[in-house]
């Protein structure tokens, strides 16, 4: 086996470093290193590839690299195991695209009013020269939206308990608490019931999928083969064999789409508010593009003009969310970039690294939208949602969504940014959000 060039710094302090400044490491590991570099844990090798040949060759070489769910597998979690992460082989590829049949074609494009109308409900709720934290508003309407889509609940108590449950899980997995016992330190990681750390987590996360798994018990004595959510799609469905899916089954397929929602489409949109915000020129570039729809654009056009395309493209580049696609692992030797690799092997794509190629993205620092209206980019060189058979199955609706509840705050609202400096970053799992939350002040319509 010859490896790629390794990372010579000490596991416990790529670790701190990653942790605390990820994107200034990952730049000064691609200028040392170059763009295929190992990194040793333990004696397993991780091989980070930012190359669009070595990505590419990673997605070819499907019998020799296989996307294995054991990457994606929580120790500490007893329950909810039966998610799209976490089944692979034929069950995997039968259950995808039973889970993307919303996310695709008419479903998707139905959605659109919906999207615009809750995005406006909830920013109609902000007070007219009340400083507000973006992040907050935005996971509330990336959630709503979720909500409705996959499981279809729309205003009520059952609506109301799901959301609560969502959101004091993501809280608490974003809090200080959590971060400071459940990731620094290995015995806060034992479930010693629900008034320690790692229990009070697993506490919610039973509580959620309980409701899941008996929304769907009710929703089967009820169900509606008219209705468009996720729920319905899966209880009609039948699995590889043919039998239909079970309570458990169904709802732990439902987790991931609604919970996914902060991870990706929530940080992902608040930091394209801040750069709209931040750049003038920008701002009222798109502002010029969105007033030419008229009053009231339907939905299908606001998504189809380019320049909004080319500002959302830009920010899930200029910080991808996430930073790195899934882990590979190398069942039988495989050459990537002239490098031999041995089963056991790791290999896993570096978003970030890639989109910041000055090669592919001159000045890569600097946000400038432009640069997708004048070339188009493979899917080994953008890939802000991975690839291959583990690549997001909401990405499609994700941009989608993006798009609208943008152009629905820009189109209607006036906003401002209340920090003029930077916005700084902080790493939550492999993504990085904005530190402060972008502090904005709401000025009322436009």
């Amino acid at each position: 086996m010859t490896l790629p060039p390794k990372v010579k710094t000490p596991t416990w302090l790529l670790n701190q470093q990653i942790k605390h400044n990820p994107l200034a490491y990952l730049d000064s590991i691609y200028k040392r290193y170059g763009d295929i570099v190992t990194v040793m844990f333990g004696s397993t090798p991780f091989v980070y590839v930012s190359n669009p040949l070595g990505i590419k060759q990673i997605f070819s070489n499907t019998k020799e690299i296989t996307d294995s769910s054991i990457f994606f597998r929580d120790p500490t979690l007893t329950i909810g195991q039966q998610g799209i992460l976490e089944i692979e082989g034929l069950v995997h590829k039968h259950r995808r695209p039973l889970l993307m049949k919303t996310y695709h074609g008419e479903r998707m494009n139905a959605s659109g009013l919906k999207i615009c109308e809750i995005t406006k409900k909830i920013i109609n709720q902000q007070t007219i020269g009340k400083t507000f934290t973006a992040y907050d508003i935005v996971v509330k309407i990336i959630l709503q939206i979720a909500i409705e889509i996959v499981i279809g609940l729309r205003e009520g108590e059952r609506y109301k308990k799901i959301k609560h449950l969502f959101t004091s899980l993501m809280k608490y997995e974003e809090s200080f608490l959590y971060d400071l016992l459940v990731k620094e330190l290995s015995f806060a990681r034992l479930d010693l019931g629900r008034w320690s750390p790692q229990g009070y987590r697993n506490n919610l996360y039973k509580k959620i999928l309980q409701f899941l798994y008996d929304e769907v018990q009710e929703r089967r004595k009820q169900i509606d083969s008219s209705h468009t959510d996720m729920l319905c799609d899966l209880i009609l469905a039948c699995d590889e064999t043919g039998k239909a899916l079970s309570n458990e089954e169904i709802g732990d397929l439902l987790f991931l789409p609604i919970f996914a929602s902060r991870d990706g489409a929530a940080h992902s949109l608040i930091w394209c508010l801040y750069w709209v915000h931040r750049l003038r020129d920008v701002r009222d570039q798109l502002l010029d593009e969105l007033d030419g729809l008229g009053e009231n654009p339907d939905p299908m056009n606001i998504v189809a003009l380019p320049y909004l395309s080319a500002v959302c493209n830009e920010s899930l580049r200029i910080l991808s969310s996430p930073m790195f696609m899934l882990p590979r692992l190398v069942e039988s030797p495989v050459e990537i970039m002239n490098y031999e690799l041995i089963p056991g092997t790791v290999l896993i794509g570096n978003i970030y690294s890639t989109h910041q190629r000055e090669d592919l993205y001159p000045e890569p620092k600097q946000f400038k939208p432009e640069r997708f209206l004048e070339r188009k980019f493979s899917h080994y060189e953008f890939l802000p949602f991975g690839g291959g058979a583990r690549n997001c199955i909401a990405a499609p609706f994700a941009i989608f969504q993006m798009k609208l509840v943008l152009a629905t705050i820009l189109s209607n609202y006036k906003l401002e940014l209340v920090n003029k400096q930077p916005e700084g970053h902080k790493r939550f799992d492999d993504q990085c959000h904005p530190r402060s939350g972008v502090k904005m002040v709401f000025h009322g319509r436009r």
